[in-house]
């Protein structure tokens, strides 16, 4: 049976490292985490939605509730 190998080297045994766990000058420092949001063009952020999508659904709660409407007072005329 295989031990599991630890991802975290010991920096004691690891090639390149000074004593304190420094990186002499020459050698590849260790990668950074790509976690960054500074890739890519600046796109600055919106607010919203665009107004063609909310007219659409204004007049859409607008055709609806005339709907309701116009049924309510025929109901109410029989």
């Amino acid at each position: 049976m295989t031990t599991p190998s630890n991802p975290d080297p010991d920096p004691r045994t690891s090639a390149g490292l000074e004593p304190g766990g420094g990186v002499p000058p020459g050698e590849t420092p260790p990668a950074e985490a790509g976690t960054g949001t500074g890739t890519g063009p600046y796109r600055r952020p919106t607010r919203g939605w665009a107004a063609g999508p909310m007219v659409i659904l204004w007049i859409l709660v607008l055709v609806v509730a005339l709907f309701f409407a116009v049924y309510g007072i025929v109901l109410a005329t029989r």
